[in-house]
């Protein structure tokens, strides 16, 4: 059992006192401990803004995407023991555990690019700027430039490498330092990750800083050019949204939260099609890849009530396909839930969606193979049934987040699209039709609820992604119930993390001011 410590001021520092244990959840064996008692997070705030900001800020973007370029490269090096961490300590197989760590690679080599393309330039302008007045030497721009705070990212327990690449390549090409806090039920992975980048020093001090262990007063230091980026259940953002020095100081918040993401089967498309395969396949593994924690994952399925049938039994078979034990054996494909906590949370949203009206059509019977008998905080894979989707409120208002998900039926394509916004808001919304005119009501009918629409169809049945898959060129969030957030999305995403200016003036003299 190994020792976690925090990364702050440039040092490794350990909390007072044993701290929190962290645990294997696949044979509740203990793994590591850590602590965050008696650290000085005030300071960790102060030496991002004053070493780490102004190192960021003197690069122009090209540098610091050759900064990401060089994480990249140190973290691909360091892949096979990242992937070890995650099976370990979040209970993932070795093909989840990779989706994470990849992911997180992924990421910072698409802004590593991005940053190469935004070129020698420490600031951007949007567009060419307009003239203001008659006179067409009076001229207005609107320029972006780097915050001069800090970037306080409260990451999820299920993505511990991803999570934490994902913002932190975002901010650091923006300009901006960062201070991380994965979950601590799983932060060995996002440990190693740190470590590993601090052992290869390619990044200046005070721009990457890492808290394992809880948050104390971290969020009381937080001022008015400060970013808190926050991923997580619905109820702690919205904590963290009314903190009094949030609120008070005007502190930016992107929370990305809860969220009961939906697929819709089109009327068009019949079994055994590309595009049945192609949604039956994608279901499945929305359902059981990472045991069912992804904030993308499939939480509903509505189908055509003449297919519900057909649509319960071939998504029985797949699920049925689906090997549940210890997340390090090569005959497995899906591990435990990450903690105790999540193992009592998943069963009590089962139970109470039961109670109000959904009913078990399939739920695997095996055992977890590779662990002892009663140990471990395994979940089988779950589809439950609900035929009147209007009448049991509580399926489109609680996530479960593990491997369950529920299908109903629905009538048209527009009722369809109205059982989607039940949901108040979602991260993906999943499309499933070769039929446009059903295309076309479904997308603009879902989409004020998404923030991200995937049409699955024949002609890209085996060229489309996953829609648990997030790619760092679109944008990630989504209103309502997910947050209201929104990241990532290429150069979009640096907005939240720069300060859009008008700067208005003689055009010539901003010209020569500003090129």
């Amino acid at each position: 059992m190994i020792r976690l410590r925090s990364f702050l001021g440039g040092q490794w520092c350990d909390g007072e006192g044993e701290g929190q244990t962290l645990v294997d959840p696949a044979t509740e064996e203990a793994v590591a401990t850590t602590s965050t008692k008696g650290l000085d997070f005030a300071g960790a705030l102060t030496y991002a803004r004053e070493v780490g900001g102004p190192a960021l800020r003197a690069m122009s973007y090209a540098e610091r995407g050759k900064l990401l370029k060089a994480m990249t490269d140190v973290l691909q090096a360091a892949r096979e023991p990242l992937i070890d961490a995650s099976v370990l300590n979040a209970g993932t197989t070795r093909s989840d555990a990779k989706f994470d760590v990849d992911g997180a690679i992924g990421t910072l080599a698409y802004y590593a690019r991005l940053g190469e393309q935004l070129g020698d330039r420490h600031f951007a302008l949007e567009g060419e700027g307009e003239q203001l007045t008659r006179s067409k030497r009076f001229w207005g721009h609107h320029l972006t430039t780097p915050r001069l705070g800090v970037a306080v990212h409260v990451n999820a327990f299920n993505f511990p490498a991803w999570g934490l690449a994902e913002k932190a390549a975002v901010a650091i090409l923006a300009g901006v330092p960062v201070v991380t806090k994965p979950a601590t039920s799983t932060a060995l992975t996002a440990y190693r990750l740190v470590e590993t980048l601090v052992d290869a020093e390619v990044l200046p001090d005070g721009v990457l800083q890492l808290v394992c262990g809880g948050a104390g007063d971290l969020l009381d230091h937080l001022g008015p050019q400060d970013c808190l980026a926050f991923t997580g259940s619905g109820d702690t953002g919205a904590w963290m949204r009314a903190l009094q020095p949030v609120t008070a100081r005007s502190v930016r918040v992107n929370v990305e939260a809860d969220s009961l993401n939906a697929v819709v089967l089109g009327p068009d498309v019949e079994p055994g099609s590309d595009t049945w395969q192609v949604f039956v396949r994608d279901a499945v593994r929305e359902i059981t890849q990472k045991t069912g924690q992804k904030c993308t994952a499939t939480r509903r399925i509505f189908v055509p009530a003449d297919r519900i049938d057909a649509v319960i039994e071939a998504l029985s078979e797949g699920l049925g396909q689906i090997a549940l034990g210890h997340p390090g054996r090569d005959d497995v494909r899906m591990g435990p839930v990450a903690s105790a906590q999540q193992h009592r949370d998943v069963k009590e949203g089962l139970e109470a969606l039961i109670a109000a009206g959904a009913r078990v059509v399939y739920r695997a019977e095996a055992a977890p193979v590779g662990v002892p008998e009663g140990r471990g905080y395994f979940v089988p894979p779950t589809l439950l049934r609900v035929d009147a989707p209007h009448d049991v409120a509580l399926v489109h208002e609680r996530e479960v987040f593990g491997p369950i998900s529920t299908v109903m039926p629905y009538g048209d394509v527009t009722e369809a699209a109205a059982l989607v916004a039940r949901g108040e808001g979602g991260l993906v919304c999943s499309l499933y039709s070769d039929d446009r005119d059903a295309l076309r009501t479904l997308i603009l009918g879902v989409a004020p609820w998404s923030g991200r629409v995937l049409v699955g169809s024949e002609k890209v049945a085996d060229q489309g992604i996953s829609p648990g898959l997030v790619l760092p060129s679109c944008v990630h969030g989504g209103p309502g119930r997910a947050g209201g957030g929104e990241e990532l999305g290429g150069a979009r995403g640096l907005s939240f993390y720069q300060q859009r200016t008008a700067v208005q003036g003689d055009r010539a003299l901003l010209d020569r001011v500003l090129s």
